[in-house]
């Protein structure tokens, strides 16, 4: 299993949800803390103000899901789908992802901040208004991911590659050009000159 930042073990659970078919379930309010869901199927399930504490979630099929005010907080997953899976203004904070899939996976506002996600293949996900601050993206593959508007503030993405990435409007001081790989990547005018002091380059505007 991927390590968390500073080496954070994954919280302990205390019950087990196993094979368990949530397809198409609606989880309105529902509370579940220290639960380890195994190879659960929530394809088309949908959350609204659900909260997860301090879950693992292996093996759980969440394709084309929908998520919206939910919190999944110091959760882990392993080995999960996500599938054309949409948050919509949620609180993944702290969270570890491990293995898993993220095609067509859609995050849209909301609060991912301390969010594990190391050498994720996020090329078909897209992430519009999130707060990703002090996430880590190190060795992420984010070409031609949209990654539109997101606070990556002390984000680590060493060795991440942004090749065709949409970064406009993104919080970016973070991002080292000389570690990460930024070809063709899309940024708006004033990011450019966020880059252009990073490479220490002297930004004069007579």
């Amino acid at each position: 299993m991927a390590d968390r930042k500073h080496g954070s073990p994954a919280p302990a659970t205390d019950s087990t949800v196993r094979s368990a078919d949530w397809d198409s379930r609606t989880i309105a309010g529902e509370e579940h803390t220290r639960v380890l869901f195994v190879d659960v199927d929530m394809t088309e399930a949908s959350t609204t103000g659900a909260v997860f504490t301090d879950c693992t979630f292996r093996g759980v099929r969440f394709n084309a899901s929908t998520h919206t005010d939910s919190a999944f907080l110091n959760c882990t997953f392993v080995r999960c789908g996500f599938f054309d899976a949409t948050f919509s203004g949620c609180k993944v904070v702290g969270a570890m992802f491990d293995g898993c899939s993220y095609d067509l996976m859609k995050v849209e506002g909301g609060d991912w901040s301390f969010t594990g996600l190391p050498g994720a293949d996020l090329r078909r996900a897209s992430f519009t208004g999130v707060r990703l601050r002090e996430a880590d993206l190190t060795g992420a593959r984010c070409a031609g991911a949209v990654l539109r508007d997101v606070d990556l503030s002390g984000a680590w993405m060493h060795k991440a590659d942004f090749t065709g990435c949409d970064l406009r409007g993104s919080e970016i001081s973070s991002i080292d050009p000389y570690t990460v790989e930024l070809k063709n990547a899309r940024i708006a005018p004033y990011q450019a000159v966020v880059v252009a002091t990073s490479l220490g380059l002297d930004v004069r505007h007579d």
